[in-house]
């Protein structure tokens, strides 16, 4: 069974990233716009490549995904030195898949479309689908996704936001000086459509704040030892039955709502628990791939 699950969830990993390098190579290449992250940053080395060897890649095949694959190398080896051997393995078959995709995935030599603008919300959309399915699935990306997981581990109050905003910046502040400036501002436009689909279709992205009323205190127990979340308890009072209850309150990711209640049906089924999706959070909080 455990394997059975393994193997889907390595299937939806590949396909998340066949997606993501379809739209890619579909319909941000071919009007020349760039991505964020080490992608972004492979895209810029093709190009400059491109233009110093006059023609000698073809046109139909973006040596992008090699040269992302090849930055990514010294984050592989990170990952699997500091992180986990199961992040290691999912992140490098994300990365292999997007690579091989990105290669060998004909480009139009004209765009599918000619308005640039739907180029980048259809590409945005696209992208954005394929990098979150792979994520729901505990993929990643590589690059900063895992850069993000390293520095969230070792610095509890890093911001992996701040770190994708001043790299993401950097790259379009390059390809504004380097190609053209309305290059750099479609590419930031189609990389917001991109943000927007991922944070719908990730749900590590969507918080939830439980409230659970329950007379049994080993909740909490469970949840710190198998979610690795705390909680915030207090004792309460029912108005019509006068009972004594404990009242927690924990934050977690959407993507954890199904084993938060699957722990508490197994330790009390008269539980009450109110889920409030999307709520904002000060403090620190673990985001989590």
């Amino acid at each position: 069974m455990i394997l059975n699950q393994e193997s889907k969830r390595y299937f939806f990993i590949i396909l998340g990233a066949f997606i993501f390098a379809l739209g890619v190579n579909l319909f941000v290449v071919p009007v020349q716009l760039y991505s964020s992250g080490v992608l972004g940053i492979a895209q810029i080395i093709r190009t400059l490549l491109e233009q110093i060897s006059n023609g000698m890649f073809p046109s139909s095949i973006d040596i992008s995904g090699i040269i992302n694959f090849a930055i990514n190398i010294p984050l592989f080896m990170l990952a699997y030195r500091t992180i986990s051997k199961r992040f290691f393995v999912r992140t490098l078959l994300s990365v292999i898949s997007q690579t091989i995709f990105l290669t060998f995935i004909m480009i139009p030599t004209t765009p599918l479309v000619d308005d640039i603008l739907t180029n980048c919300i259809i590409g945005g959309i696209v992208t954005g689908f394929g990098i979150g399915l792979t994520l729901r699935c505990s993929g990643s990306g590589g690059g900063l996704d895992i850069l993000g997981v390293y520095f969230t581990k070792k610095l509890p109050h890093f911001s992996v936001g701040k770190l994708s905003l001043f790299i993401n910046l950097a790259i379009y502040v390059v390809c504004a000086f380097l190609f053209h400036i309305e290059i750099a501002i479609y590419s930031a436009i189609y990389m917001t459509c991109f943000t927007l689909v991922l944070d719908k279709t990730h749900y590590q992205n969507i918080n939830v704040t439980c409230v659970i009323f329950t007379k049994q205190l080993e909740i909490q127990n469970k949840v710190l030892s198998e979610m690795g979340r705390g909680m915030t308890f207090w004792q309460g009072k029912g108005a019509y039955t006068k009972e004594n209850t404990y009242v927690m309150v924990t934050v977690i990711s959407k993507y954890e709502v199904n084993q938060l209640k699957h722990i508490i049906k197994g330790l009390d089924p008269q539980a009450f628990t109110l889920f409030f999706e999307g709520m904002s959070v000060d403090g620190h909080f673990e985001k989590r791939l």
